[in-house]
C-alpha cells in the first residue's frame, strides 16, 4: 500500500499540494485545522488515519518514536528532513514515496537525506 502522508507545520504547505498534484495522498496539518497541537496529538492522529508523519523536528519525532516503541504503540512512518530548500526536500520526499510502501516504514524513523 502507497505511503500516505500528513506533513508537520514547519513544512511548507504547498509540498502538500505538489505531491497531491503527482497523485500522492498528502495532506498537511494546516488544512486539517490542527496547527499548534502538540507533537504528540498530531502523531497519534497520523497513527489514527493510517499516515506518516514528515517533519523538520526531528529531535522530537525521534524520541517519541522511541515512546512508541516503548509502549508497543503502532505509527505508519515518522519522515524527517533537514530544512533544505523545497526542490531538494521535494525530491528527496517524490523518491521515498516512489521506493517505500506503507509497510516498509511502519513504526520506522525515515531520513529523507537516505534520498537524496
Amino acid at each position: 500500500m502507497a505511503i500516505r502522508l500528513l506533513l508537520d507545520e514547519d513544512v511548507r504547505p504547498l509540498l502538500a499540494e505538489t505531491l497531491r498534484q503527482r497523485g500522492f495522498d498528502a495532506r498537511h496539518v494546516d488544512e486539517l485545522k490542527r496547527s499548534g497541537l502538540s507533537d504528540s496529538e498530531q502523531l497519534a492522529f497520523a497513527a489514527k488515519q493510517r499516515r506518516a508523519f514528515l517533519t523538520h523536528n526531528i529531535r522530537d519525532f525521534v524520541l517519541l518514536d522511541r515512546a512508541y516503541r516503548t509502549k508497543g504503540l503502532t505509527h505508519y512512518g515518522i519522515v524527517v528532513c533537514d530544512q533544505v530548500p523545497f526542490r531538494e526536500l521535494l525530491r528527496r520526499t517524490l523518491r521515498c514515496l516512489d521506493r517505500e510502501s506503507e509497510a516498509d516504514i511502519r513504526n520506522l524513523v525515515v531520513w529523507l537525506q537516505d534520498f537524496k
